[in-house]
């Protein structure tokens, strides 16, 4: 269905037919993104950027976004700022710690099926407070954490507590920076075996799910985690 088209009388929205959606190649979106984020750097937004935002009435209509971001709740990390997109164009799930749980997974499945983005992010940030929380209640365990908070922890812990030799025990930051690495290629290999309906896409669709690192103090976003050609 074309974005601009009105939705039929008596629906608020239809949903395109696979032959009507316009799948753009999982290689072409992480392009974009990464187009996108070198605009964010250098403070320069895209003139289409702007303009996407009179489309708001035409997207009522329904939705083709050409990626899938599953990142932190962080309020320095809003995907669609940092890769410099507008309305409609990406799929954005955000969670603190970027963990990968079962609605994180159904979110990603909808997205990848109901509109055909064949590209997923997990954007994980430096100086991540959740990453932090979890390596702190590693360190000293904590009687007053609440147990919603704690289940985030306990998403992340797996994927930190080998990180925590007398080594790396004696540069915090190293080992920070590490336990936010470490907890995004958990988080997107979770995403890639973790879920029938990602596996299949991944084996006969193209769908594609990648790591990447947003850095708070420079504005770059590093893609490290899955990506094609990559050393």
């Amino acid at each position: 269905m074309k974005r601009g088209a009105a939705p039929a009388a008596g629906y608020a929205q239809r949903w395109p037919d696979k032959d009507e959606v316009s799948i753009i190649p999982a290689r072409e979106a992480l392009e974009r993104l990464r187009e996108g984020n070198r605009r964010f750097v250098s403070g320069v937004r895209s003139g289409g950027t702007l303009v996407s935002q009179m489309r708001r009435s035409g997207l009522a209509a329904g939705q083709e976004p050409f990626a899938i971001i599953l990142g932190c709740s962080d309020s320095r990390v809003p995907a669609e700022i940092v890769f410099d997109q507008g309305l409609g164009d990406l799929f954005v799930i955000r969670v603190a710690g970027n963990i990968v749980a079962p609605s994180q997974v159904g979110s990603v499945e909808f997205a990848a099926e109901r509109f055909g983005t064949r590209l997923v992010v997990v954007l994980g940030h430096s100086q991540c407070g959740a990453i932090l929380a979890t390596l702190e209640e590693l360190g000293r365990p904590s009687e007053t954490q609440s147990r919603n908070l704690r289940s985030i922890v306990d998403r992340i812990k797996p994927s930190v507590e080998a990180l925590l030799t007398p080594e790396l025990g004696q540069h915090p930051s190293t080992l920070l920076q590490q336990a936010v690495l470490a907890n995004i290629r958990v988080s997107a290999n979770h995403l890639r075996h973790g879920s029938d309906v990602l596996e299949r896409l991944i084996r006969t669709d193209g769908l594609l799910v990648v790591g990447a690192e947003y850095s708070l103090e420079t504005g770059v976003v590093e893609f490290f985690d899955g990506v094609p050609g990559a050393g």
